[in-house]
């Protein structure tokens, strides 16, 4: 089995050599980059299975360059960890809504570090084994390429957005609520706030209309069957 590919994306040089060498222990591909720019070069290059992605970086800082990932159809299925010396819920929620798959704070625990890489790659790796193309209503959703089609309109939603979307027609008819969502989307090993599931819910509608996704006050949300 070919070995997995991460990118990692941070200006401290030392932060970057210790995560190299644990990752390279535990027998992945590393990628490095010391800023935003080259970080984006490399993905389009590498096409890596996971970024570790610093937020503090001069010039392009780590939102800026997860925004421009989950804007291109090259780059936003590509799963995002952010490394970051802030802990704030404004950063943590901001970080999340741009499409992160993850948080982890440093200073960086190297056990933490592997233990949730592995819990992001089995999410997406058990995401892939589901059926590819959902069809319903007038909709197409098709999981290989991230792309939603209605008639002859083609909708390039960004990651979590595709994937609650996703969730939802393949549980169509039936009510989730957000922590539910929040787990099976964005995994029950992070701290997300249920506000993330109704931003993402709003931002599907506004792409795709009111009409597939029912809110069901006081509980959650359900595609209409």
């Amino acid at each position: 089995m070919a070995k997995k590919k991460i990118l990692v994306v941070d200006d401290e040089q030392d932060l970057l050599d210790l995560i190299e060498y644990n990752l390279r222990k535990e027998g992945y591909d590393v990628v490095k980059a010391e800023n935003g720019e080259t970080g984006i070069e490399l993905a389009k290059q590498e096409n890596p299975n996971l970024v570790l992605l610093d937020i503090m970086m001069p010039n392009m800082d780590g939102l800026e360059v997860c925004e421009l990932m989950r804007k291109d159809p090259n780059l936003k299925h590509i799963p995002i960890i952010f490394l970051t010396a802030r802990s704030d819920e404004k950063t943590e929620v901001e970080g999340l809504n741009k499409g992160a798959d993850d948080f982890i704070t440093k200073p960086i625990s190297t056990t933490k570090l592997i233990s949730r890489i592995k819990a992001v790659l089995r999410r997406i790796d058990e995401n892939e084994q589901q059926v590819q193309v959902l069809t319903v209503h007038d909709l197409e959703i098709d999981k290989d390429r991230y792309v939603v089609t209605r008639g002859e309109e083609e909708f390039q939603l960004p990651r979590k957005e595709f994937e609650l979307l996703y969730y939802l027609a393949r549980k169509r008819g039936k009510v989730r609520d957000r922590q539910t969502l929040l787990n099976k989307v964005w995994g029950d090993n992070i701290y997300v706030v249920d506000r993330t599931v109704d931003v993402h819910v709003r931002k599907i509608r506004e792409k795709l209309g009111d009409h597939y996704i029912e809110t069901i006050k006081g509980v959650g949300y359900r595609f209409k069957e």
